[in-house]
């Protein structure tokens, strides 16, 4: 059950209280930083927030909260975040102002950071990574995802806007793999969120920055490492794309996220990734490569919290021809026609979430890319 707006707050006040927050940070110093976070994990919340001429601020259950500390500048702001970012980190901040890294504070665990400028100043976006990798059961997805986990070769797309927990989706996936078959995955991400541990499969995680310096050459260098399974963090560029749609070519079982919406987004966003005299080319592989297409994204859940709905498809003959075609308006149309395969699609998902009164109709109605479809399946 979830918290009322006055209990966070209440709460968030008395733990700033016996916080003990530093004034201000002195060269090289995260003893603010590291209170800051302290305030963030025991409220429960899920990222920090700095930004010049606001004080710094915690999401808690979906909502941002401002700490009782005064507004900060970009250098107060620099100054608590620059010393906790790894050498390799600040050398890439300071060319390009800005950064990824994590960051291990004893005693609470581990959290992503995002250094960048804005309006001329530093600000930074901190998230909690959690401890344990969940189990996939845990996360309140349909259960037809985990067949994703039993899929022998393919490249695998998860796709949904930021903070949708894409990232999750993917480590359950990866630990189901690894707790049920003897297989060798590598893991390619900037930063490493999740922490593996060897079950019956083994599972090397390689940073962008400590251990490759990005990630074409990662992906590269995996290939010769005899994987079975290989996770990309996030298709940035098309280098990473080429090289991902090759390995799931050869055999290898490939899964990435990407920054999409929904099916159709989420392979349009591969194919024009390049240029026009070569998306032709690299549809015809995609369709090839391609075992499955998932999106998802949060709403907020009945009495607190946020739950998640997808949509899937398990690609088949009808789906490959659509995207040698560039015909991508016919994907929804696949996920009805390959239900018996497993795919579902986002109106059903959200369907199901409203009859368990989970979320509420007019959040379902208002996600929903098929309206007039989604109110059929709520009648």
């Amino acid at each position: 059950m979830g918290r009322d707006s006055d209990e966070i707050d209440q709460l968030i006040s008395e733990l700033h209280a016996s916080a003990g927050v530093p004034a201000s940070p002195s060269a090289g110093d995260t003893s603010r930083l590291e209170a800051w976070l302290r305030i963030l994990a025991e409220a429960g919340g899920s990222d920090l927030l700095l930004v010049a001429g606001a004080p710094p601020s915690v999401r808690v259950e979906g909502r941002v909260r401002p700490l009782p500390d005064g507004p900060l500048d970009g250098v107060e702001i620099e100054e608590s975040v620059l010393p906790a970012l790894a050498p390799h980190a600040r050398r890439i901040y300071r060319q390009a102002l800005i950064a990824d890294g994590s960051f291990r504070v004893q005693g609470l665990g581990r959290f992503r950071i995002n250094l960048h400028r804005e309006r001329g100043r530093a600000a930074a976006a901190l998230r909690a990574l959690p401890s344990r990798v969940p189990r996939l059961a845990s996360l309140g997805l349909p259960p037809q995802v985990e067949l994703l986990s039993r899929l022998p070769r393919g490249l695998v797309l998860v796709g949904g806007p930021t903070g949708s927990g894409k990232t999750t989706t993917l480590a359950a996936l990866v630990d189901e793999i690894s707790r049920r078959e003897a297989r060798h995955i590598v893991t390619i991400e900037d930063p490493i969120e999740y922490e593996h541990q060897h079950h019956l499969g083994i599972v090397e995680q390689v940073e962008i920055g400590p251990d490759a310096p990005d990630f074409p050459t990662a992906l590269r260098a995996s290939l010769r490492q005899a994987p079975d399974v290989i996770v990309v963090g996030e298709m940035r560029d098309p280098e990473t794309m080429r090289i991902a749609v090759a390995a799931a070519e050869t055999g290898h079982l490939v899964f990435s996220t990407v920054h999409t919406t929904d099916s159709a987004s989420t392979v349009a966003r591969i194919s024009d990734s390049f240029p026009d005299e070569r998306q032709n080319t690299i549809r015809q592989e995609l369709a090839m490569a391609l075992g499955a297409v998932m999106t998802q994204m949060l709403l907020p859940k009945t009495g607190g919290g946020l739950v998640p709905a997808a949509e899937l498809l398990m690609v088949s003959y009808g789906a490959r021809q659509h995207i040698r075609k560039n015909a991508l308006q016919h994907m929804h149309q696949e996920m009805t026609i390959t239900r018996k395969l497993g795919s579902f699609t986002l109106e059903e998902s959200l369907a199901s979430l409203v009859k368990q009164g989970l979320i509420d109709r007019r959040d379902a109605l208002a996600r929903a890319a098929h309206q007039v479809e989604l109110e059929q399946l709520l009648v």
